[in-house]
């Protein structure tokens, strides 16, 4: 890895990479039929972004100033999502379908109740109630565990990609229903880890520093919306 990116990759680096390959994916499920081989490899590379953007949600409440603005902020963002998604997801505004910050929302709420909540048993329940609420969002309970699962390996990467692999087993144990498409389009999620193996703990971004913080808020909706819109039109 490290003859690939010598300087490692910083956080902003990640994400952009997983919101190129989140509009590829998305793009897929609008224009391509899913089971293709074209649709299975699209989604593939689609896999990428969750895991990443779950393994910010965990980096995020490690460096945050104040936790409070910072669930404040994806909480309105992902208010401000939810009919973009289910316009995409629907062809209505405001169907039961959250999507995805939503679901990075109560990953982030799951974090900070593992951080601050003593005792293990009100951590699981915490985890546990985060997890339920996910149910009309994207990547329903997984958004959760893979958040907490790299928080619980935080400074240790080994124990971070073993966690993973164990969150993404059982995923593809309940996503896929033991269909060979499925699993192949659901295996793209270890494609992440090449990508979070070479962090390299810096946030990056110095240049847009507006960018940086605003981008990937600002795009979900956007693209989605847009995305819906030709979807619609086709």
């Amino acid at each position: 890895m490290a003859r690939v990116f010598p300087n490692g990759l910083s956080g902003s680096a990640i994400k952009g990479a997983a919101v190129v390959c989140m509009a590829i994916d998305h793009a897929a499920f609008a224009f391509v039929p899913t089971l293709s081989g074209l649709g299975i490899l699209l989604h593939v590379i689609g896999r990428v972004t969750a895991p990443c953007m779950c393994f910010f949600i965990a980096e995020g409440c490690a460096h945050t100033r104040n936790p409070k603005r910072y669930a404040l902020r994806l909480g309105v963002f992902a208010l401000l999502s939810w009919p973009c998604f289910s316009y995409f997801e629907t062809g209505r505004f405001f169907a039961p379908e959250f999507g995805m910050l939503y679901s990075l929302f109560f990953a982030l709420l799951a974090v900070l109740a593992c951080e601050k909540l003593p005792g293990l048993p009100l951590k699981i329940l915490a985890v546990a109630a985060c997890c339920l609420a996910t149910e009309w969002g994207d990547w329903h309970y997984f958004a959760v565990l893979y958040a907490v699962a790299f928080w619980a390996g935080r400074g240790d990467f080994r124990k971070q990609a073993l966690l993973f692999c164990g969150v993404s087993l059982l995923m593809l144990a309940v996503y896929t229903g033991g269909s060979l498409p499925y699993i192949v389009m659901n295996l793209g999620v270890f494609l992440a880890l090449p990508l979070l193996a070479a962090y390299n703990g810096r946030r990056g971004g110095e240049g847009h520093p507006w960018l940086s913080k605003w981008g990937f808020y600002l795009f979900y909706p956007a693209h989605l919306l847009l995305l819906g819109v030709f979807k619609g039109l086709v």
